[in-house]
């Protein structure tokens, strides 16, 4: 058995070892928008990558910079390559963590020139949690304590497609990344 996963462009890639040229836009938005949500453990089905479009929705009517906007989108792109493990397990998971976070750390250096700063990570965050905040409470139908978020997008979480949602994430990632690329004048 090969200790490298195929990734849906035929890349073969190396979780623990990743490298930057393992990592296709094409291959995340494809498999986040066939990975569901709290491992399926959902109503209806609400995919990885519409929750990862929610984010970058939501960064966007924040006005905050591309780069956010990119970093919500990508916040999930890990999942594509050692699955969606729900967020009360993989806090158990030292190993897995380590693993998911420089897998993160390559993929935003390779579509966003550098890995996150603390300040970027945190905001991200705070996005990640508003919407998983919305997640439980619509998706599972768990009563949330705390003060709801708010939110300045409108959510749906009916279904959609899988190849609709790999379209919008694709046409989501090439808008924000030439903003990006026309105010820094780099590709």
């Amino acid at each position: 058995m090969a200790e490298y996963i195929t990734t849906y462009t035929g890349i073969h890639m190396v979780p623990a070892r990743p490298e930057p040229d393992d990592f296709r836009i094409e291959d995340i938005a494809h498999a986040l928008s066939l990975i569901c949500r709290g491992n399926g453990h959902v109503k209806s089905f609400w995919s990885v990558g519409q929750h990862c479009i929610a984010c970058a929705r939501e960064a966007y009517a924040r006005h905050l910079p591309g780069r956010i906007v990119l970093a919500c989108l990508l916040h999930d792109a890990g999942e594509c390559y050692l699955s969606d493990v729900p967020r009360p397990f993989k806090q158990t998971l030292a190993g897995y963590r380590e693993a998911e976070e420089r897998l993160l750390s390559v993929i935003y250096e390779k579509f966003l020139g550098s890995d996150l700063t603390e300040q970027e990570a945190h905001i991200v965050r705070e996005i990640d949690d508003a919407l998983l905040w919305y997640d439980l409470e619509i998706l599972l139908g768990e009563k949330q304590t705390g003060k709801k978020p708010e939110i300045h997008i409108e959510l749906s979480y009916g279904e959609r497609p899988f190849a609709d949602v790999e379209k919008e994430y694709l046409e989501l990632y090439y808008r924000h990344r030439l903003v990006k690329e026309q105010m820094t004048g780099r590709k």
